[in-house]
């Protein structure tokens, strides 16, 4: 595995290094020793598989506040996704500060989203699915959310959003008092 920096810390693409001959690939996806040496979530509590019917959903922005946080790493399996990761860490020079990074089934590549940051996604296909390893398991009372249209982010999303829940549109804005 390669694993490649972004202007966040700890948001990481993780790209496989495949072995391939005659039969195709195979490639170590997960390995609990080299994430931790790279300073990233080496525990899997829960995985979840995410399925999205049309091209355009958005999901998100999520993330779990103490005593829950979570880290994730994220892998497209079909279709293709545009993903957004928010840094909501208090202490962290890039707070507020987003990333973005497209998953594409086939591509070999996830995405380690770290404690404390958000993240969303849009999918740019029908039929896409994501798999999610958690470094924790969901508590809804730790659970918080960004409005993925919010003005103070400026994330630009590549297409117009086709389908999001009402939950996910009625998180407020950072700028209101009880955003976060």
């Amino acid at each position: 595995m390669k694993f490649i920096d972004t202007p966040i810390s700890g948001a990481t693409i993780v790209q496989l290094e495949p072995l391939r001959d005659d039969r195709g690939f195979f490639a170590r996806a997960f390995s609990a020793p080299e994430f931790a040496e790279h300073g990233l979530a080496s525990v899997v509590a829960q995985v979840n598989l995410s399925s999205n019917a049309v091209r355009g959903t958005v999901r998100g922005l999520h993330y779990q506040v103490s005593p829950a946080p979570e880290a994730k790493l994220i892998r497209c399996i079909a279709g293709a996704a545009y993903m957004v990761v928010v840094d909501m860490r208090d202490d962290s020079p890039t707070r507020l500060q987003h990333v973005a990074v497209e998953l594409r089934r086939g591509d070999l590549r996830s995405l380690h989203v770290p404690e404390q940051c958000a993240v969303g996604m849009q999918t740019l296909e029908d039929s896409t699915e994501l798999l999610y390893q958690v470094s924790g398991f969901y508590t809804p009372g730790a659970e918080r959310g960004l409005r993925w249209d919010d003005p103070a982010l400026g994330i630009a999303w590549p297409l117009p959003a086709s389908v999001i829940s009402a939950k996910d549109a009625a998180w407020p804005l950072l700028a209101s008092e009880s955003a976060r």
